[in-house]
């Protein structure tokens, strides 16, 4: 059986947090945040952790030194979150089982919720299967569209969304499994035709859904795993969260592997 993998991304830089350290080393309660998020996918069920660094990059494979069965490649221009996972492209030639795709700015991220989307994968392949999250304040998110069915449709942007779509309270939260070959063909269909210039990976799951491919989007995930950090208002409320033990399994206090 093919192990798990998942790809973090991890290339950007802390400015908003008015640091010039990589995004990922900026400490939530004296752990750099990258820890978090690398103990939630070991915890979770990930065998192999492959680690999309660059701005400083030297720094952040300084800082992970110790850990095992993680893969560093270097995104050498940011463009975009589905840029990022291109680079990966030869670290995933020989890989046939899932790829579980995170952001590496989520400490909150909860061990249990990447078993789930794993075991789901495992239970009933899909081409991606996305975690959703229903909010009550879904302000900034991404809005996860349906049909009829209950079928996952899309994904939009706030910015790009009808008011109809942003009464709508299930959202994005950048968790995704793919299945690795599905994933590399809608990468060869995204376009950064767009404001910023930049390949998002969330055009992924509409592209294979477009192709007739199944992706399914599961509510597993908790609302505080939406926290994020960009600027210092956000790391104050998630080492506010941490200190509540929001984390579940994750502890605070846990040290490095």
């Amino acid at each position: 059986m093919s192990p798990n993998v998942a790809i973090v991304l991890a290339a950007g830089k802390g400015t908003r947090m008015r640091s010039d350290l990589p995004k990922v080393l900026v400490e939530v309660r004296r752990r750099p945040m990258i820890h978090y998020v690398l103990d939630a996918l070991t915890e979770g069920g990930v065998q192999r952790t492959i680690l999309v660094v660059g701005h400083r990059a030297e720094l952040v494979r300084s800082a992970l030194a110790g850990r095992n069965h993680l893969e560093f490649v270097h995104q050498a221009e940011q463009l975009g979150t589905g840029h990022a996972v291109m680079v990966c492209r030869e670290h995933l030639a020989r890989h046939h089982g899932p790829v579980l795709v995170v952001a590496g700015d989520s400490p909150m991220m909860q061990s249990r919720s990447v078993a789930a989307l794993l075991g789901e994968f495992h239970r009933r392949p899909a081409a991606c299967i996305l975690g959703t999250a229903c909010k009550e304040d879904p302000a900034g998110l991404g809005r996860v569209i349906r049909d009829g069915q209950g079928n996952f449709q899309a994904i939009v942007e706030e910015k790009d969304a009808t008011e109809a779509e942003r009464r709508i309270t299930e959202v994005n939260m950048s968790y995704y499994v793919f299945r690795c070959q599905d994933l590399l063909d809608s990468l060869d269909h995204i376009r950064a035709d767009n404001a910023q210039g930049e390949y998002y990976l969330t055009d992924c799951p509409g592209v294979l859904v477009s192709q007739g491919k199944e992706v399914r989007a599961l509510k597993v995930l908790q609302p505080c795993e939406a926290l994020s950090i960009n600027t210092a208002q956000e790391l104050a409320a998630v080492e506010a969260a941490l200190g509540n033990n929001h984390r579940g399994t994750i502890k605070a206090a846990s040290t490095a592997r």
